[in-house]
């Protein structure tokens, strides 16, 4: 299992308040023990607005968690051609935008994308209000490597989701519990428009989420994309991240003798049951 979207707090290294709030600790001791019993090999180590544009946090973390684990960085726009490729060969492989905690210089960060892309290859990371997505449209079309945290947080935004899914950006399927939005139908509508789109995330500690990650998310996951789980749950990040692929020696599961889910152009979803399901209540905090 790829873990694609975790934070760690780690309290040797600086950590400075967002809107008033400071994270407890949570360290990769912590996170192991979480997921001792999941067969994890490998990840995504996202930046919070807690740590700011400080890289020695992440450096550690890298180094310390080895082969198979990979960064996502918060970038100060004046960041040098020489500190991207530091990090990149540290294992840092995107740049974070997180406008929905941290704002920042939109037109300068796009450029700053666009320079670590040709520098590095690395992707874009962007975690937003959803409603705010469609605004954004002339600033992400500009971005090569897309992908979206969190589902893209509601149900309001998945009109212009599943049009930047349609063009080929990925999505996070991690915080269930800080969306508002009916996890199980979303999951099934990004995955019926390009089965390569959703990454799994525990996005554990889950800091200021109206719950954190559950195990049994990973059967809302089953339930959602069938016999693609291995896809979601691996081999769509491993691929995102330039990861080499995973050898398993087994099938991934179809108990009822379907092959896995072909891509399905937006324009040709289905359209919902009647009556329409009601979105789950908003836990965010």
């Amino acid at each position: 299992m790829f873990d694609a979207h975790l934070h760690i707090f780690d309290p040797r290294f600086p950590l400075v308040e967002n809107e008033g709030y400071l994270p407890d600790p949570y360290t990769i001791a912590d996170y192991r023990k979480r997921m001792s019993r999941f067969d994890i090999d490998g990840g995504a180590v996202v930046s919070g607005s807690f740590q700011g544009t400080d890289q020695s946090y992440l450096l550690a973390a890298l180094a310390e968690l080895g082969e198979g684990w990979v960064g996502v960085t918060n970038l100060h726009v004046d960041a040098t051609d020489a500190e991207i490729l530091e990090l990149s060969r540290a294992g840092v492989r995107a740049i974070r935008f997180n406008l929905k905690r941290a704002g920042g210089d939109i037109v300068g960060l796009t450029m700053l994308a666009l320079r670590a892309y040709e520098l590095a290859g690395w992707h874009v990371e962007l975690y937003i209000d959803g409603s705010m997505l469609g605004s954004l449209e002339p600033v992400i079309t500009k971005l090569p490597k897309l992908s979206i945290d969190h589902l893209g947080m509601s149900d309001d935004c998945l009109p212009y989701l599943l049009n930047l899914v349609d063009r080929g950006a990925k999505v996070k399927a991690s915080g269930f519990g800080r969306v508002a939005m009916n996890v199980g139908a979303a999951l099934r509508k990004i995955h019926t428009v390009n089965p390569e789109a959703l990454m799994f995330g525990t996005d554990l500690p889950g800091t200021r989420a109206g719950r954190p990650f559950r195990d049994g998310d990973i059967s809302l996951l089953a339930d959602s994309v069938g016999s693609d789980l291995h896809r979601v749950l691996e081999d769509n990040a491993r691929a995102f991240y330039g990861l080499p692929a995973k050898e398993r020696g087994f099938e991934d599961p179809a108990p009822s003798g379907e092959p896995p889910t072909l891509r399905l152009p937006r324009s040709e979803l289905p359209a919902p049951p009647h009556p329409a399901t009601l979105p789950l209540p908003r836990i965010d905090r």
